[in-house]
């Protein structure tokens, strides 16, 4: 992200002021000269994740203070939301999850499973034909209200008639929903007939700012639904007032949705957040299934401090969003943090490492305990080659995999390591983010530093039904024909299997739980096999991973293309891994294999439906041009035959 010049570390510790001596520029920090400037700064102080007004865990090292810093100091000032009570928080593990004990046990579980699918039915509305225009209109209004509703929903051909599948409460929004969109056609003031289901947020819009936060044919509600997952229309008629704005969806999307809204709003109408600032932080507050949900403030000193936490293209802003959990929005001066408390609490430390990277290296006391924190040593010479120029390359692998990461060290730590010859790469965010983000990384070192990672390295294969990582050793060449062509093989087996798939030097590490562990090592072995020769998969029938595609004979050439070419773009349109196999009786068919199955109904999400709908249009294709080929050929011939009758009765009558 763009650093802005001279702007500090921004604490939640109003004690805290910067040493004006070690402020250095934020691509430094992490490229080779990483250890020279741990020797020019001493860490900052690291919140502790138990604290309410996150203090420092340790007491802070002594600074350099003079009266030209203390008038640059910045100071966050901070609201967070209050517990819900002393018993609640004692409850909760050092990770922020609720102890097993006051949750119940997996039998709990699986019986609300277990009813939940009792209760799952089918309920039917009927609808006029301008109401099913009107669902039709958009190829992706019904899905739409199916995502919020979390539930299936669907119309039948020649029918007027919607069919709605879920559990009693999803079918009533369901169908609430699709009233509303049916009525919208009709007009605003829809929302006096529908009831609050615990799925409504409204908020108030300036009049003049509507049309800005709507956009043009409301391209940026529906960008905003498509990202949060929500439904969201005006209510109101008179245009001279103040517009209600309705969204609806779950807690999470609602929140999302609703701080996209006020941070376009503040735009236009500066100060506006002010007026309705106790409204938003107070609402939804412990309304969630942990009890802890809640929102907290933080105020910015000046445009540079928000520049510099909302990066490129708001791209700091994005993983700190992701690696915490937390939804982080910027509101004018304001960045509210939205989730459970230990999501919230996640968030504000990672904003303050953030803002640590411009006074020096970052240590983070007692990373070895925390649970969101992985830590990897980097060979001093391949900083550089990690980091990339102006922390390009860094950045690029948190925003795959959405965590946070820079390289940690004080001044006790340095030289400690291998010699002294490595550096402490932290990572923080979820689990399968971290270990994404850190497999990356070692196939980078591994690359410019041979055997680092793999020397005297062995294949395992874990029993842990949870996550976990597996890993399989290539042999001669089958690692280049494992990767393929800019990494596009291995890419393709990841996504198919829903698993982490990525070679370090001649190891294939292979992360997830265990079915997609045993998932993915099925498919890279099948890979392996094509090499050789035909593969065989004698019953797929008890696999819920893959669908058979009958191909003609005559379409297997066409289907395919040269050298797998349209296979190849099958593939990389919906995510999965297509080829041909013999079953056990040695017949050939084509099986299409990935976690995704996709719908038949939309193809904007991929998956094995939409592969197999690709596949059926190439057959339909061969075999139409292979019908006017063939009425072409009969044309020309019976042609040719009148022709020679012609000249024979011309001959006869000479």
């Amino acid at each position: 992200p763009h650093t802005p010049p001279h702007t500090h570390y921004t604490s939640f510790d109003s004690t805290y002021e910067p040493n004006m001596a070690s402020t250095i520029d934020v691509e430094d920090l992490e490229g080779p000269s990483a250890a020279s400037a741990a020797a020019a700064a001493a860490a900052a102080p690291v919140p502790s994740s138990s604290s309410s007004s996150v203090p420092a865990s340790e007491p802070s090292k002594a600074v350099d203070r003079s009266p030209s810093q203390e008038s640059l100091k910045s100071v966050f000032s901070f609201c967070r939301t209050p517990s819900r009570s002393p018993s609640r928080n004692s409850r909760r593990s050092r990770s922020g999850s609720f102890d097993s004990s006051s949750t119940g046990d997996s039998s709990d579980l699986e019986q609300r499973r277990k009813r939940k699918e009792r209760s799952i039915g089918v309920d039917t509305m009927k609808i006029t034909p301008d109401e099913k225009a009107a669902l039709s209109m958009n190829a992706k209004t019904l899905e739409k209200i199916g995502r919020v509703a979390e539930c299936e929903v669907f119309l039948k051909e020649n029918e007027l008639m919607l069919h709605i599948r879920g559990t009693p409460l999803q079918r009533r929004r369901a169908k609430k929903y699709a009233g509303l969109v049916m009525k919208q056609r009709m007009g605003p003031n829809l929302f006096a007939e529908a009831s609050d289901d615990g799925d409504v947020t409204i908020i108030s819009i300036p009049p003049d700012v509507v049309g800005y936060v709507q956009g043009q044919n409301g391209c940026v509600l529906r960008n905003i639904e498509e990202e949060w997952g929500t439904l969201m229309m005006f209510i109101d008629t008179d245009l001279s007032r103040a517009q209600r704005l309705i969204i609806f969806g779950s807690i999470r999307g609602r929140r999302g949705s609703e701080l996209k809204v006020l941070s376009a709003v503040e735009t236009k109408a500066p100060g506006y957040f002010q007026h309705v600032k106790e409204e938003i932080i107070n609402r939804d507050r412990h309304k969630d299934s942990t009890g802890t949900w809640g929102t907290d403030y933080m105020t910015f000193k000046d445009e540079g401090e928000i520049s510099y936490a909302l990066g490129k293209q708001g791209g700091t802003r994005r993983k700190l969003e992701r690696s915490s959990g937390a939804i982080v929005q910027y509101v004018g001066m304001v960045v509210l943090l939205s989730g459970t408390k230990n999501e919230r609490e996640k968030g504000k430390e990672y904003m303050k490492w953030l803002f640590q990277q411009l006074e020096g290296p970052v240590y983070v006391d007692g990373w070895r305990d925390r649970k969101d924190c992985t830590v990897l040593d980097i060979p001093n010479d391949c900083i550089g080659y990690i980091t990339g120029n102006r922390r390009a390359t860094l950045g690029v692998m948190e925003e795959e995999w959405g965590t946070l990461m820079f390289f940690m060290s004080e001044l006790e730590d340095r030289g400690s390591g291998r010699s002294g010859r490595t550096e402490r790469l932290a990572i923080f965010g979820p689990e399968r983010a971290r270990r994404g983000s850190e497999l990356k990384v070692m196939s980078g070192i591994e690359t410019k530093s041979p055997g680092f990672f793999t020397r005297s390295i062995r294949e395992r294969k874990s029993r842990r039904r949870g996550f976990d990582t597996d890993r399989l050793i290539f042999k001669d060449d089958e690692v280049s024909y494992a990767l393929g062509k800019d990494g596009a093989t291995r890419k393709k087996l990841e996504v198919a299997s829903g698993a982490i798939l990525q070679y370090v030097g001649y190891v294939a590490f292979i992360a997830g739980t265990r079915r997609e562990r045993r998932r993915c090592r099925e498919f890279v072995m099948w890979l392996l096999q094509q090499r050789r020769g035909s593969v065989t998969i004698d019953d797929i029938s008890r696999r819920d991973d893959v669908t058979e595609v009958h191909v003609p004979t005559s379409c297997k050439g066409w289907v395919t293309g040269n050298r797998g070419s349209e296979l190849r773009r099958i593939e990389q349109a919906t995510g999965t891994y297509i080829f041909m196999a013999l079953d056990g009786r040695g017949e050939e068919r084509l099986l299409v294999f990935g976690v995704n199955p996709g719908s038949a109904a939309s193809r904007r999400d991929g998956g094995r439906a939409e592969a197999e709908l690709l596949i059926k249009e190439l057959v339909h294709d061969k075999m139409m041009d292979d019908e006017r080929y063939g009425r072409d050929r009969d044309r020309d011939r019976d042609r040719d035959r009148r022709s020679s009758r012609s000249r024979s009765y011309s001959r006869n009558r000479g």
